[in-house]
């Protein structure tokens, strides 16, 4: 997410004013099995998940047939200190926003279920687009 810094908020601040924030709170244990699932094609950027989008051949680009590989930074060791530090630097933001009011926060584990919520705050407060023939 962006702002992940009190300093990227208030850079944010002074180029448009914010009037709605979400946090999207999930358990740490489900962050890092999730990072620690994603796998690349180094090649293309394509991007695997072994739970949710894996490739037809583990470890195997589906297009090229190559090796992928599991960035450093997704191992699960790097993926807990990663999330530790951001929880750090992100106390400060959600602080901010929330004595604004304007932080809406959502919990769960699964995109399907929190999806739901969040579509309908954002639908009540984005005006629905119209198309040509229902003007």
């Amino acid at each position: 997410g962006f702002p992940r810094t009190r300093g990227q908020a208030e850079a944010l601040d002074r180029i448009c004013e914010l009037d709605l924030v979400i946090s999207l709170n999930i358990p740490f244990e489900t962050l890092k099995d999730r990072l620690s699932a994603r796998w690349v094609h180094p090649a293309s950027g394509r991007v695997y998940n072994m739970d949710f989008n894996p490739p037809h051949v583990r470890g195997v680009d589906d297009l090229t047939g190559e090796p992928l590989v599991q960035r450093e930074d997704d191992k699960p060791e790097a993926v807990a200190a990663r999330l530790r530090k951001y929880k750090d630097a992100a106390k400060p933001v959600i602080e901010l926003y929330k004595s604004r009011g304007i932080l809406h926060s959502f919990s769960g584990t699964e995109t399907n279920k929190i999806w739901p919520y969040v579509y309908t705050l954002l639908s009540s407060k984005i005006p629905p687009i119209l198309s040509d023939e229902e003007n």
